[in-house]
């Protein structure tokens, strides 16, 4: 099967993106960077794509210019251990962006992330029907997703 990259369009800033991501996430790098050469729509010796991957996944930035933006139609989703994992990632993303409900956030640059705990998942899918909407109404009303906060809610404790 072919690789499939995610290409992020950005204006100008697709390296300084590519490079606050890598400085977020474990066991990533800037791979490549290529420029505008002469008769582009930039000029000449401007960024025009930086290929990054995040953890082992391939992302390529492209500094496309002003026409287009992000919106939450697409969001990356992070898959979180526990609490520690919810909460570096919330500070690290969400500082210069802003911060949505039920575990989104867009970062400074304005792509929209997901930050997930696993007991998110466990509790939503739970067989107990009435826990799991519990949970689900927890989750409904907080931004930052809290695990304890969920699982007492689960459990009608909250």
């Amino acid at each position: 099967m072919p690789t499939i990259t995610p290409c992020l369009w950005f204006d100008t800033e697709g390296q300084e993106a590519a490079e606050f991501y890598v400085s977020v996430f474990p066991n990533s790098e800037i791979k490549n960077i290529s420029y505008y050469g002469e008769g582009a729509p930039r000029p000449a010796g401007t960024v025009l794509t930086v290929e990054f991957g995040l953890d082992g996944k391939p992302f390529m930035a492209l500094n496309g210019g002003p026409e287009f933006t992000f919106s939450e139609a697409i969001s990356f989703t992070i898959d979180c251990a526990d609490q520690e994992e919810v909460d570096h990632y919330w500070a690290k993303l969400s500082e210069g962006g802003s911060e949505g409900p039920c575990g989104w956030l867009k970062d400074k640059y304005g792509v929209s992330w997901q930050v997930v705990p696993a007991a998110l998942v466990e509790l939503l899918s739970d067989p107990d029907a009435e826990r799991a909407q519990r949970a689900m109404q927890a989750m409904l009303g907080m931004k930052k997703l809290d695990v304890a906060a969920l699982r007492a809610a689960a459990d009608g404790k909250a």
